[in-house]
């Protein structure tokens, strides 16, 4: 396919990293298009969550993480991307259009890049090892840098944060449309998709901090150290659909930063999902300024733990859609 200087190859690496980009239940809701001279992200509405995201701002989130992905992969392989937000107003799970120009990578495109394979969801308890100020400063820049902000749960806004995580679990644990949802994509063994048995552990009524209760865990966490994560609250001045895209954007730009500088991060969702626990996290952690879009625990991780498995991904062409020029235009 002639893109001029362009071509498939360096296209497709680029995916291949998008792709890596974290999701709501590992359910990877994205597709994309290949155009003569840009790239396109949709939101696959066939992979959303009802009973869990019911107003699917959990999906228009993973695709902005995996639109910053790609950016940060081309940037890497000496192209800089030029992004169209919501394009198509009929269209609106058209949520980008990419055009591409020219750049000379800079150390830090490649550093960050090179950061996407390394990060995982670690669901582990965190070393009491102080994260230094400058760490959490600089994921705060990097995240106000594309419309986010961050703000950290400390003392009395840690305690409501968790008091809040943990009516999320009890509500989500009597909840008979959200059980059957959680376990279908949970507790996988050798599929592409969904959160694989052998990356989750099962929950102890004495953490602080409730894993979601994922079905069928196989990871034992030996620590009985107190979990010592920060909590980062990462929220938008407003909620719409473009807000909760720039937001996963943000979010991504936080993970990859943390897993620059050797941080460990975790990405949790499960407060936010139900509107009255949101509202609670928004009043007592963002003091009723801006709407929370995630919560990511952040620390060091044992040095004397094992490497986590990768979570497997599906394939780049699995995710690829013809592409139509009767349907689409770039901005």
């Amino acid at each position: 396919m002639d893109r001029g200087l362009l071509d498939d190859h360096t296209v497709k690496a680029a995916l291949a990293l998008a792709v890596r980009a974290p999701s709501v239940h590992n359910t990877q809701p994205w597709r994309w298009r290949i155009g003569d001279r840009s790239v396109h992200l949709y939101m696959d509405p066939t992979r959303a969550l009802p009973s869990t995201d019911s107003d699917q701002r959990d999906l228009v989130l993973s695709c902005g993480a995996a639109l910053h992905h790609l950016r940060v992969a081309f940037a890497a392989l000496g192209w800089s991307a030029v992004v169209h937000r919501l394009p198509n107003p009929a269209e609106p799970n058209h949520l980008a259009s990419i055009e591409l120009v020219r750049h000379r990578p800079t150390p830090y495109d490649i550093e960050l890049s090179a950061a996407i394979t390394r990060r995982r969801t670690d669901r582990r308890h965190f070393t009491s090892w102080p994260v230094p100020p400058g760490y959490l400063g600089l994921v705060t820049e990097r995240a106000a840098i594309l419309g986010a902000i961050v703000r950290q749960a400390t003392d009395l806004s840690r305690d409501r944060l968790v008091e809040t995580m943990r009516a999320a679990a009890e509500r989500h644990a009597g909840d008979p449309g959200y059980r059957p949802e959680l376990a279908e994509w949970s507790g996988r063994h050798g599929t592409p998709d969904g959160v694989p048995a052998r990356n989750t552990a099962r929950s102890r009524s004495e953490d602080e901090l409730l894993a979601r209760a994922f079905a069928g865990p196989q990871w034992v966490d030996e620590s009985h150290e107190p979990d010592y994560a920060e909590l980062l609250v990462l929220g938008t001045s407003a909620d719409d659909r473009l807000s909760r895209l720039c937001a996963g954007e943000a979010l991504s730009a936080v993970l990859l930063t943390a897993t620059n500088v050797g941080l460990a991060t975790c990405l949790m969702t499960e407060p936010l999902e139900i509107p009255t626990l949101r509202h609670r996290v928004r009043v007592g952690v963002l003091d009723d300024y801006g709407y929370p879009q995630a919560v990511i625990r952040i620390g060091w991780a044992p040095t004397s733990a094992e490497q986590l498995p990768v979570t497997p991904r599906r394939a780049v062409e699995d995710v690829l859609d013809p592409f139509d020029t009767t349907e689409v235009t770039a901005c």
